[in-house]
């Protein structure tokens, strides 16, 4: 046998199970249900035919107001009647640095503000703490150890959670390796993520005495820590700063009660050298069985300049990183290129019928249009995508979408092996321009697709000039 031919024997069981593997995932079926899918990821890609996968800007926006002064690590939080955010604040703005660690730690507390918008917001008086440098008397935590430094609510959306525990958060450091660091552990116990209860999001006790997440996980916590429920998973998940392979990177959990964790695993999401400095990963408004991450990269050798990333997850090990450029630069000015300028709030929320707003240090606030993170676009010549095999259950297909005044976009959906179904052929459909984010696709009069319920098909979509920025089936 030749070198080649050897080469070519090796080498075949190497592409005989990629191509498997390949295959496997094109023809395995996917239940979207009534679930919206976004093209954040290639979940339901198939092919891409002279079209791709666009990643959009947020664009800047009038900021909040009043200005939200907040530190590094901010929460916004919409409940059924308004919206609230969480940030951090010193009883001795400027001095931290100079007083020393603890010093630094034991004059941090969390700071609440109100609004109706997630624009306008309001300092209530809640008279809970008083502390003469917030006159406004909006302190919701205080005189809690670590905590404050990183403490980050969310709500509670497990069905049947208890009416005092409808607001769950976790918030904390672990000590670092520096005598300093070390004789203060000796004086006030360990550190590690503590878990706070709340009914309302403002009166706040703690679920119990030792943290939930243990110290020795963290290395070292510092940053922004975050839990939720998550439907998808039947499961409480945080997503927490840990260092990966010598760099800022992401550690992920789960948990049933909030009180047990299972042993943490180190997500694949840095590049190589990379730092990410927070995840601020959490499930998306409009389709929470996708997880949005919206990190900090940490460019330490250029200043500690700071921008913001796009990435997705749907659980697991791994995030999904089809784009590995900014999302969000730091900008025009010195301002964005500070050290650690750039961190965005968790909480991504609609405030707009069209837009949703995210937020961003010091204020700042970006919008994108609904489901706006990512399209398929296609250029003015034209191109399709289709779709893997799904099955649905709902009675319409409704898109989110934008064409220039040339464009257009026509559906088809086609049986598994990719034939058009009678009924639903590409020249059924009734060609579709403008810019909505709600859309019924029409076959010759008709948007009704109950009869395909449960059965296996695929979508293509023939497009020009347009932008496909998310689908569902809905019941309506």
């Amino acid at each position: 046998m030749n070198t080649k031919s050897l080469l070519i024997w090796c080498l075949f069981p190497l592409t005989s199970l990629v191509a498997e593997d390949e295959l496997r995932q094109e023809t395995t079926v996917i239940d979207i249900g009534q679930r919206r899918e976004l093209f954040v990821d290639r979940l339901l890609v198939s092919q891409l035919d002279n079209v791709s996968l666009k990643l959009h800007s947020p664009q800047t926006a009038p900021p909040v107001s009043l200005p939200r002064p907040h530190g590094h690590y901010a929460t916004v939080l919409r409940s059924d009647d308004k919206f609230q955010f969480y940030y951090r604040g010193d009883t001795k703005p400027g001095n931290h640095w100079k007083q020393g660690w603890e010093q630094y730690h034991d004059g941090e507390v969390t700071l609440y503000a109100e609004s109706q918008d997630g624009i306008h917001w309001t300092l209530p008086s809640l008279g809970l703490y008083k502390h003469e440098t917030f006159p406004d008397g909006n302190i919701v935590l205080m005189n809690e150890f670590l905590v404050n430094h990183n403490f980050t609510p969310f709500i509670d959306t497990r069905p049947n959670v208890p009416a005092a525990e409808k607001y769950k958060a976790l918030g904390g450091l672990a000590y670092q390796s520096h005598k300093e660091h070390l004789e203060v552990r000796e004086r006030r116990g360990p550190g590690g993520l503590n878990a706070f209860v709340s009914p309302d999001g403002v009166h706040w006790k703690r679920l119990r005495d030792e943290p939930v997440v243990p110290e020795a996980w963290g290395k070292y916590f510092d940053s922004q820590n975050y839990a939720f429920w998550s439907d998808s998973e039947q499961c409480y998940v945080c997503y927490f700063r840990r260092f990966v392979n010598g760099c800022r990177g992401i550690a992920r959990t789960t948990s049933k009660d909030f009180v047990d964790w299972t042993p943490f695993v180190e997500m694949q999401a840095n590049l190589p050298g990379e730092h990410l400095y927070t995840a601020c990963t959490q499930p998306y408004f409009r389709a929470p069985q996708i997880y949005v991450a919206l990190p900090t990269r940490f460019m330490d050798k250029r200043g500690a300049a700071t921008d913001i990333l796009l990435m997705t997850t749907r659980g697991g090990e791994r995030y999904d990183r089809e784009f590995k450029e900014s999302f969000i630069r730091p900008g025009i000015g010195s301002d964005g290129w500070a050290n650690r300028a750039n961190y965005a709030a968790i909480g991504i929320h609609q405030t707009s019928p069209t837009e949703m707003s995210l937020f961003l240090t010091g204020g700042r606030r970006y919008t994108l249009r609904l489901d706006g993170f990512v399209s398929v676009n296609a250029p003015l010549d034209g191109g399709e995508l289709v779709t893997r095999p799904v099955t649905f259950t709902g009675r319409q297909l409704e898109i989110n979408y934008s064409t220039s005044a040339a464009g257009e976009i026509r559906v088809e959906i086609q049986d598994e092996a990719g034939i058009p179904i009678a009924g639903y052929s590409l020249e059924d459909c009734e060609p579709i321009w403008g810019d909505h984010i709600k859309r019924i696709v029409n076959w010759k009069a008709t948007t009704d697709v109950a009869s395909l319920i449960g059965k296996t098909v695929r979508l293509r979509f023939v497009m020009s000039d347009a932008d496909l920025f998310s689908l569902r089936f809905s019941a309506e």
